[in-house]
């Protein structure tokens, strides 16, 4: 379940990592934040999940992206575009995954860290890959993107590939104009 990037963000997301020249970049129709990873699932478990995710009545979310971070430790594995934690979507988060529970889903709890993926690294990156991708973090590491609006959630089908993950949205919820 993943709240859903407005064109401006997904704009500006995509225009970061030009140049970086190392790892995969995310398609931008797989560019999301994510509120709840449910794994596989069954029908069983997805159709009364939908059901409850249809009476959300929650604000639209103030999205604002700023600072980027490599996850992975010292061999990263992913660069990152962080999320502020604003009250409106930690809220639509923990509702969420209130809901994911409901439905009989065992989900872990963990600190929610909003975030957008942009890059996917392979393990053990050569020296000259990591003198690269530390420059680049020393120059970009600070980016912002404009603030903005989100206006939906949506329930994504992951399917996995050699390329990365393809995501297909099984259903989109709006947000309520604020």
């Amino acid at each position: 379940m993943a709240l859903d990037l407005p064109d401006n963000l997904r704009d500006g997301l995509m225009a970061l990592p030009e140049g970086l020249g190392i790892g995969r970049e995310v398609e931008e129709e797989n560019l999301h934040l994510t509120l709840a990873f449910l794994d596989a699932q069954p029908d069983y478990i997805l159709e009364p999940l939908h059901e409850g995710l249809t009476t959300v009545q929650q604000p639209q979310v103030r999205l604002q992206l700023t600072g980027l971070e490599l996850w992975g430790g010292g061999q990263p594995s992913t660069l990152v575009m962080l999320a502020e934690r604003v009250p409106e979507l930690i809220h639509l988060q923990e509702k969420l995954a209130q809901l994911v529970r409901v439905a009989g889903v065992d989900l872990p709890r963990r600190r929610f860290k909003p975030h957008v993926t942009l890059v996917r690294f392979q393990r053990g990156l050569p020296p000259e890959a990591q003198s690269r991708l530390a420059g680049f973090m020393a120059a970009e590491g600070g980016a912002s993107l404009p603030l903005s609006e989100a206006e939906s959630f949506s329930l994504y089908q992951s399917t996995l590939t050699a390329d990365g993950p393809i995501y297909e949205a099984l259903a989109t919820y709006p947000l309520q104009p604020v």
